[in-house]
């Protein structure tokens, strides 16, 4: 673990190397001044000398100046060490899920994503900034007193020692206590994350349905759970506190008691007493160092093995070592396709699914819920992996293919399709960053958004909120659409996208897509047949499988699902006519 979080130091290696120097240098320093003082006092204030009072004196300050300046510096360092260190991490687990696959993010929630990316990455954060000071400062200020310390009077500088069994052992029992602890924790705080993403996210379906006494209950329930466990886990740290105040002052009290003793004896000094009580202060507090580092590691320990998850998951779609570069036709072939989600042939979602698209040509994709139109199409753009048989693309496996070549002649728009904070301009730019104005207007016309965005105010400069909160269902729709012609796709997906708006438009939208794109491949999903009836051949699915192929006539004629859902909505449009 430690070593694969090594390479997290990057180009803050002189400052990550930097800081322990100074903080050597500040702890030499602060071991100098106790020294300095039994001089001070046996050689100047006992004796009455002013000449070495003056000295010492001197010699105090410039030690506790020379401190600081090396403290600062490694403060300085150190700081920066961290946050680097940090940067780097959260930027490789960004550009991890980036790469990760559907069923990659399927694995770990959003919110856990998102727990992982801030607080989990802050704890070890917190950790290293602990490793390259404290873990530092406290051994060496350990060693050093402990030399001076004995330099001084070996027989007193026993006394001590009698205290670190008994601190060592409290320590250890309470780091193992805590870190499974601290591990549910931030599964914890995974829930809570989701509970505040799901009420956002759906803050008009809950106050429509006046829910918000229940949300809040969920969110005090998930608040408490943490609240629980981490008063647990923090009640079992803070024994260390006064397991330390206990050592200390017993150990200041027996060093006192029998250091009086050994000055009336003559075998000690007052200086040498006040010196040893300080540096067995030092010692007792590098350890109480000690025991801050090992709760900050029990608690970062969690957060780095959830961190490893994440670097670690295996990135199920990949490029090919030579992978194809150029998509050259818009043709789609699935030939014995079967799917699942969990890649177990038992709970196949798509069973021996066969059909060839020349370019050009529209199909329409109709079926009950749940009968994987969706995760038909997903197959194209290879945001999923077939499970059994091939998907072709312009006559080549979709896995032999770049990636990013392939989805770059794909557009998708999907069922949940989002837009992202900013102008209408900037989210139809995610189509092409280099069309022009006049490109960007043909593609809103097409899509039937420029009528609404002519009558927003700034029109095109009009900024959009997270999500596309203040637009309705239809515009946005038509916004992603546009999005998506903006590319200029050889494949155009659209997955249940016109079903928030009115027919009319719906058949608008197709009539465009129809006449300015003859050599794109359309794949439209659809509930309504009126959205369908018109493509080329339309593909029935249920459970999973085609239960016919063909146009709407042909259909209409031979396939019982289709005439049944023709018949249905006929009859509710006529109902509703009348």
């Amino acid at each position: 673990m430690i070593k694969q979080f090594t390479k997290y130091i990057g180009e803050y290696k002189k400052e990550t190397l930097l800081s322990p120097l100074f903080i050597t240098l500040e702890v030499i320093m602060e071991v100098l001044i106790p020294f300095l003082i039994t001089f001070l006092i046996d050689d100047g204030i006992t004796q009455g000398d002013m000449a070495v009072i003056l000295q010492f004196g001197f010699l105090l300050i410039v030690a506790a100046f020379i401190s600081m300046f090396f403290g600062v510096r490694a403060g300085i360092y150190s700081a920066k060490a961290s946050s680097g260190f940090a940067k780097n991490l959260r930027k490789d687990l960004y550009y991890k899920i980036q790469e990760f696959s559907f069923s990659n993010i399927d694995k770990f929630s959003s919110s856990s994503l998102i727990t992982r990316l801030t607080t989990d990455v802050t704890n070890i954060q917190n950790a290293f900034l602990m490793i390259i000071r404290i873990a530092v400062r406290a051994p060496m200020m350990l060693i050093f007193s402990i030399i001076m310390a004995f330099s001084i009077s070996p027989r007193l500088s026993l006394v001590f020692l009698a205290i670190v069994p008994l601190l060592a052992i409290g320590l250890y029992l309470v780091m193992t206590k805590a870190h499974p602890i601290f591990r549910r924790v931030f599964k914890k705080y995974d829930k809570l994350n989701q509970v505040v993403q799901e009420n956002l996210s759906g803050m008009r379906v809950v106050k429509s349905y006046v829910r918000e006494t229940l949300e809040i209950a969920k969110f005090k329930n998930s608040s408490k759970d943490i609240f629980e466990d981490f008063s647990k886990a923090e009640r079992l740290a803070a024994l260390i506190g006064p397991l330390m105040q206990f050592s200390i002052y017993s150990s200041i009290l027996l060093i006192s008691w029998f250091g009086a003793r050994m000055i009336i004896a003559g075998t000690l000094t007052t200086g040498q007493l006040i010196s040893l009580i300080a540096y067995i202060t030092q010692i007792l507090m590098s350890l109480m160092m000690v025991s801050m580092v090992l709760v900050m590691i029990s608690i970062s320990r969690a957060s780095a093995e959830r961190a490893l998850e994440v670097l670690n998951e295996k990135v199920d779609l990949t490029n090919p070592e030579k992978p194809v570069m150029e998509v050259k036709s818009g043709d789609v072939r699935f030939e014995n396709v079967s799917f699942s989600y969990q890649k177990d042939k038992k709970s196949l979602v798509l069973k021996n699914i066969n059909f060839d698209v020349k370019e050009g040509e529209m199909v329409g994709i109709i079926g009950g819920t749940g009968s994987s139109k969706t995760s038909l199409v997903q197959l194209i753009p290879r945001l999923y992996d077939v499970t059994e048989g091939r998907v072709l693309v312009g006559g080549v496996d979709v896995r032999d293919y770049d990636i990013h070549v392939l989805r770059d002649a794909v557009s998708v728009v999907l069922q949940k399709n989002v837009l992202f904070s900013g102008t209408i301009k900037e989210n139809l730019l995610w189509g092409d960053k280099d069309a022009s104005d006049e490109e960007i207007l043909h593609a809103a016309q097409l899509a039937q958004a420029d009528e609404f965005i002519q009558r927003f105010p700034k029109k095109y400069d009009t900024y959009i909120e997270q999500g596309g909160a203040n637009v309705s269902g239809g515009q946005k729709q038509r916004l992603t659409i546009a999005r998506a012609l903006l590319k200029k796709p050889k494949i155009l997906i659209l997955d249940d996208s016109t079903s928030a708006v009115d027919t009319k438009t719906d058949a608008k939208i197709r009539a465009a897509l129809k006449n300015e794109l003859p050599n794109t491949t359309k794949f439209i999903i659809a509930q309504r047949i009126s959205s369908v009836m018109e493509a080329d051949k339309i593909i029935v699915l249920d459970h999973g499988e085609i239960n016919g192929i063909g146009t709407h006539e042909e259909l209409l004629a031979n396939n019982e699902i289709y005439r049944e859902i023709y018949s249905s909505q006929m009859k509710g449009g006529r109902a509703l006519d009348a």
